[in-house]
């Protein structure tokens, strides 16, 4: 088997519960195993529980029943639940649905609430967020871009590099000191950039990992637990973008 077949992805929810696919092959019952289409199919349901919820969301957001308690307990609610999952992953089955769930009332609102201000704006993001990862999908399967080690090792120290800005910024800002990282001048436009470039790069490397896992005979179990993860990037990468277009339009 390929060394390639043991690289951790960057993927907060591969790797802060450590060798949890590993530990599973190990251990469970190979009597199922994990596939790619099956984890797919368990993404697309994650995918759709989210955008139902979104649409409650978003709508309570258009006819101003939305409180802000709400807002922030859907955005708390799906924090707890990506960790409770990451470091459960036995319970995927359970907890990313409702990750999911949260995610998507919590994205719903935030967007519908940005689209009130930059009518069109949240359409774009969802075409843009689809569109990537299409594209990051089709450069994956053809192998047109391949994930080796070099990669994997660039994208997570990129990707670190990211959070420790973003961390930095968010203590000076307590300070009332703004380093313009979230702005619309062209340092805050070349971070976005940057941000969903990482976020792109990220999906490959979910392909890749949960690829590797199936043809190791991981347990059909995890295939929540895979969905769970490449759902983590998905949301990331939307809100990069949303981010992004919100900036172009304060520039207009």
């Amino acid at each position: 088997m390929s060394s390639l077949g043991n690289m951790k992805t960057n993927n907060p929810a591969f790797t802060m519960g450590g060798t949890v696919f590993d530990d599973w092959a190990r251990t469970d019952s190979r009597s199922t195993t994990m596939t790619v289409q099956g984890t797919a199919a368990k993404g697309a349901l994650l995918l759709a529980i989210l955008a139902v919820c979104a649409s409650v969301s978003w709508g309570q957001v258009q006819n101003g029943q939305l409180s802000g308690g709400i807002l922030m307990g859907s955005g708390i609610a799906g924090f707890v639940l990506a960790m409770v999952t990451t470091f459960m992953p036995k319970y995927a089955f359970i907890t990313a649905p409702l990750y999911a769930a949260a995610e998507g009332f919590f994205l719903g609102a935030i967007s519908s609430v940005i689209n009130l201000r930059y009518p069109g704006i949240a359409i774009q993001a969802v075409a843009f967020t689809i569109g990537t990862t299409a594209t990051m999908l089709a450069l994956y399967s053809t192998r047109m871009v391949q994930v080796t080690e070099s990669f994997t090792r660039m994208v997570i120290a990129g990707t670190g590099a990211l959070c420790v800005t973003y961390l930095m910024s968010f203590v000076l800002s307590l300070f009332h000191i703004d380093l313009g990282l979230f702005g619309s001048g062209l340092l805050g436009l070349g971070v976005s950039v940057v941000a969903i470039a990482l976020a792109a790069m990220n999906l490959l490397l979910d392909f890749d990992y949960i690829e590797k896992q199936a043809q190791r005979g991981a347990p059909k179990s995890l295939e929540w637990y895979g969905a769970f993860g490449l759902m983590v990037t998905l949301v990331w990468l939307y809100m990069e973008i949303l981010r992004l277009l919100s900036k172009l339009q304060d520039r207009d």
